[in-house]
Formats: structure tokens, C-alpha cells, sequence
């Protein structure tokens, strides 16, 4: 059976002016997402990774082109349905966290079960990433991967049919790092969600169901990986 597609990109391009200056960040992007996958888009520094996360995250939106969600052109759309859009279909995971330091962990991910009608129960996405004897502690009391386990109960617990992570492991060591990619997994494997990450680690890449390259604003390749390998297996 064809997987369905999430999201389409069709001819994106974005520009951003700079004085006199105009650059384009992304060119003629034209990619299709499918429901359940696990996509990593590789690239290096200046590429248009983040400006294409950017815009797959309706935090932006393209100068040119169509972005498509489950039917839905989301290019059109007004500030109140790409809100919407964020609300209740897409979780974000940055490499900082990005956590409310006066807030324990699991209010920071009430705080976002708050935000949907049909959250997923808080303490149980905690307990899944390995946090039920943590719940209680503030960011400045966890450790980078602890925190960054937060993060992902925080973006899971709205139950989105997309997630954004943008270079999820850069700020952890190589033990911590792997222990992340295994909860990405987990969420995509277990929980049917679609996984999209962000990175310049090709080795991130042997865990993908597919991966795209970037390089100057433009997608140059997109691969399928036939036999995508464990995330504990992974090296680099």
C-alpha cells in the first residue's frame, strides 16, 4: 500500500532582504512527506534547513510556492489557521530545550496538553522517556538529556501528527545523543507519529526511513533507506 502523504512542498522558495541585499535562504524546495515516516534532512551550516523547518512548522511561510498539509494550503493561509496549525498538528524539539525554568517538568508538559483537546495523559509520556521519578524536579535540577527528554514529552503530549526537531543532539555527548535519537524512534515507531529531524550528523541519516540532502537553499537528493539501523547502533 502507497503511504499517504502529509505534507507537499511544491516549488518553495523564501527570501529575506538584507538592505540592499537579497538572499535566498530556500530555492524551488519541492518535497513530500509522508504520514508515519521518520525523514532526516542533512545538510550543512547555511544550507536552508532551518528556514525549511521554519516553514514546515508554519513559523514562517514561503515567498513562493505551496506548502500543503493534509489537504489544506497552509502557503494561504492568515495568522489565526497557521496558529491553529502549530496548536494542534506539529511538536517542536530544539537543541536548547527551550524549557520554562520556573516550571517543574511535568507542568511544562501540561502546560502544552493545555493547548489541544485530546492530549495524551502527562505522567505517562514522562514515565515513557524515563522520567516518572523526575516529574517534579525544575530544568535547573535535570541534567541536558533530562531536559531534553522533557522536551519530547512536552511536543509528544499534544499527540501531533508531525514533529520538528532541530538538531536534537547537538548540545549532548554521544551516550545522551543516541538515548534521544531511541526516544524519536520510539515516538515515531510506537506512537505512528511523523519524525522529521534536522542535522548536519550524516550518521543520524542510517536511522531514517529516508533522508534529504541540502545544500545552497536547494534539496539535491533524497534517498530511501531500505534497512534503517537502531539508534543504539548508530556511531559517530
Amino acid at each position: 500500500m502507497t503511504a499517504k502523504v502529509l505534507v507537499r512542498l511544491d516549488r518553495v522558495t523564501r527570501d529575506f532582504t538584507m538592505g540592499e541585499v537579497v538572499v535566498n535562504a530556500l530555492k524551488e524546495t519541492t518535497l513530500e512527506i509522508f504520514e508515519g515516516e521518520l525523514l532526516v534532512i542533512l545538510g550543512p551550516s547555511g544550507s536552508g534547513k532551518s528556514t525549511l523547518l521554519n516553514i514546515l512548522g508554519g513559523m514562517d511561510q514561503p515567498s513562493s510556492g505551496e506548502m500543503w498539509f493534509g489537504g489544506r494550503d497552509l502557503s494561504r493561509s492568515g495568522d489565526a489557521e497557521l496558529t491553529r496549525y502549530r496548536r494542534n498538528e506539529v511538536g517542536f524539539l530544539f537543541q536548547f530545550y527551550n524549557l520554562i525554568s520556573d516550571l517543574t517538568a511535568r507542568e511544562n508538559v501540561e502546560l502544552a496538553a493545555n493547548l489541544v483537546e485530546h492530549p495524551l495523559p502527562a505522567d505517562q509520556i514522562l514515565t515513557e522517556v524515563g522520567l516518572a521519578d523526575r516529574m517534579d524536579h525544575f530544568p535547573s535540577q535535570l541534567s541536558g538529556g533530562e531536559q531534553q527528554r522533557v522536551s519530547i514529552a512536552r511536543a509528544a503530549v499534544k499527540n501531533p501528527r508531525l514533529l520538528l526537531c532541530d538538531e536534537p543532539t547537538g548540545a549532548l555527548d554521544y551516550q545522551t545523543g543516541k538515548l534521544i535519537l531511541g526516544l524519536l524512534a520510539k515516538v515515531n515507531q510506537e506512537h505512528g507519529r511523523t519524525v522529521i529531524i534536522v542535522t548536519h550528523n550524516t550518521a543520524i541519516a542510517a536511522m531514517a526511513h529516508r533522508t534529504a540532502r541540502m545544500r545552497s537553499g536547494r534539496i539535491v537528493e533524497t534517498r530511501v533507506n531500505p534497512a534503517p539501523v537502531a539508534p543504539e547502533r548508530i556511531e559517530w
